[in-house]
């Protein structure tokens, strides 16, 4: 339970130092290390499948695809327009209305012991396949075809021909 506190604690640091971070680059690597804990997370919750689709499609495509897209717009911290006082004050006060009512719900809220797995096996990776490849191995077979169509479509379209050029 301990590992789960520690990790749920770094996720918050990490996610509220995305938002008060100026720099945009570095919010976005502050966003990776947010989707690694929530990695983290999933790897605790014995959904290694998840975590791993996790790891793969946020942090190496779309962060990738995020700071791409940073580094060819060149923002930095001159680029960033000023905000008022009032915009300011309203932020620290919509804040900590969310933590008073966030503390008042913990108050509130019963603390039960925690649940015990029923079935350690849900949630592995290996069952996954062997569902993918008993019970639905038809619909599997198809939408790899499908994927592979679009595939050798994108490679065609994008080839340039060397009899017209």
């Amino acid at each position: 339970m301990t590992v789960f506190y520690f990790v749920a604690f770094l996720s918050l640091f990490f996610a509220v130092m995305t938002i008060i971070s100026k720099n945009p680059v570095h919010s976005v690597l502050y966003l990776v290390v947010t989707f690694f804990t929530f990695s983290i997370h999933y790897i605790l919750l014995n959904a290694q499948f998840l975590a791993v689709v996790n790891f793969i499609i946020y942090m190496g495509a779309i962060m990738v695809l995020f700071l791409f897209v940073l580094m060819l717009l060149n923002m930095n911290e001159d680029s960033e327009p000023l905000k008022s006082i009032f915009v300011k004050a309203m932020g620290v006060i919509a804040g900590m209305c969310f933590i008073i009512i966030l503390a008042a719900s913990f108050k509130v809220l019963q603390t039960s012991p925690p649940l015990e797995i029923i079935n350690p096996e849900i949630g592995l990776v290996g069952n996954l396949g062997k569902v993918l490849f008993k019970e639905f191995l038809l619909p599997f077979e198809i939408s790899s075809i499908l994927l592979l169509t679009a595939m050798v479509g994108a490679v065609l379209l994008g080839k340039k021909d060397k009899k017209k050029a």
